[in-house]
């Protein structure tokens, strides 16, 4: 029997990990986040609010449940909101890892921790599990720090999950993501000035949370990529959005990134090679049309 504590449960990933964990008869589940819990169907588990900066609390919930595997899902990933409030992206990002990490090695907890293509340049995408990371931003060097943390540590009981553009629905967002923004825009036929020298592998949100079921299944330790199967260019993701839905591609105007003015330098290029994923976890992620199709029959009618 495994005892699974999942951090940021009312997050996109913690959601998928609920619905994919609840009701095992090999898993008892805990899901933790802020506040109360989103989730409408509260059959197969338990829920805790959890405040991940608060060493307390955390040392407190680890110690009482006591969990063979933790999933760290919670983390700041507004990437320009990191840039301009860089105490609290290093609250959530940074001391927070340490707070799990310290509690986890308490309790002998195998630390699944979730991290992020970002820790990138993206000069020479897509990137092996084993290639140096250069961040670029606040939230890239954040998460690149947790993952020396944990790295440094001493402790043996870990993994590391690098995903990149997580889309998907569920209840209750707090956000929304690429995908379902770019069908909601397509749909209702307005502007779309989209990056055409970014270049990523949007990731479907059930594959990232079977990914981490997976290396917690098998104890997979060290780090693994996961994401989609495919690298794009922004601007050809939502013009392959555009015509899965068959919506008109004529709104749909390219720009480079310098014109944006974002806060926040992104990774020109980005994407995985998946190789080790799917020969030591068995990873088989979906592509961008398969993961519409399942969007398709979640959203509500």
């Amino acid at each position: 029997m495994r005892r699974i504590l999942i951090t940021g449960s009312n997050g996109l990933l913690g959601q998928k990990l609920v619905h994919l964990l609840r009701g095992r008869t090999d898993v008892e589940l805990l899901a933790t986040s802020s506040g109360h819990n989103r989730i409408s169907d509260q059959d197969g588990y338990s829920y805790r609010s959890l405040d991940v900066t608060s060493p307390i609390q955390v040392h407190e919930t680890l110690l009482e449940f006591n969990p063979t595997v933790v999933i760290h899902t919670a983390a700041l990933t507004l990437v320009d909101l990191c840039e301009t409030e860089k105490e609290k992206c290093h609250a959530l990002n940074v001391d927070a890892v340490q707070y799990i990490l310290d509690a986890c090695q308490e309790v002998d907890a195998h630390l699944i921790h979730v991290s992020t293509d970002f820790v990138f340049n993206g000069e020479e995408g897509p990137y092996r599990e084993e290639d140096t990371p250069d961040p670029l931003s606040e939230y890239a060097r954040s998460k690149y720090e947790a993952e020396r943390l944990i790295q440094q540590s001493g402790y043996k009981k870990w993994s590391i999950a690098r995903t990149i553009i997580v889309y998907g629905y569920c209840e209750n967002m707090s956000r929304s993501n690429i995908v379902l923004w770019a069908r909601e825009t397509l749909k209702n036929g307005g502007p779309m000035t989209i990056v055409d020298d970014q270049f990523r592998a949007p990731t479907l949100a059930e594959d990232l949370a079977m990914g981490c079921w997976l290396i917690a299944e098998k104890g997979a330790l060290g780090i693994y990529h996961l994401s989609g199967p495919e690298t794009m260019s922004v601007i050809d993701m939502v013009r392959r959005i555009a015509r899965y839905y068959d919506f008109s591609e004529e709104h749909i105007s390219p720009t480079d990134s310098d014109s944006l003015g974002q806060a926040a330098k992104r990774p020109p290029r980005t994407g995985f090679i998946l190789d080790k994923s799917r020969r030591v976890l068995g990873y088989t992620p979906h592509t961008l049309e398969e993961g519409l199709a399942l969007i398709d029959v979640q959203l509500p009618l």
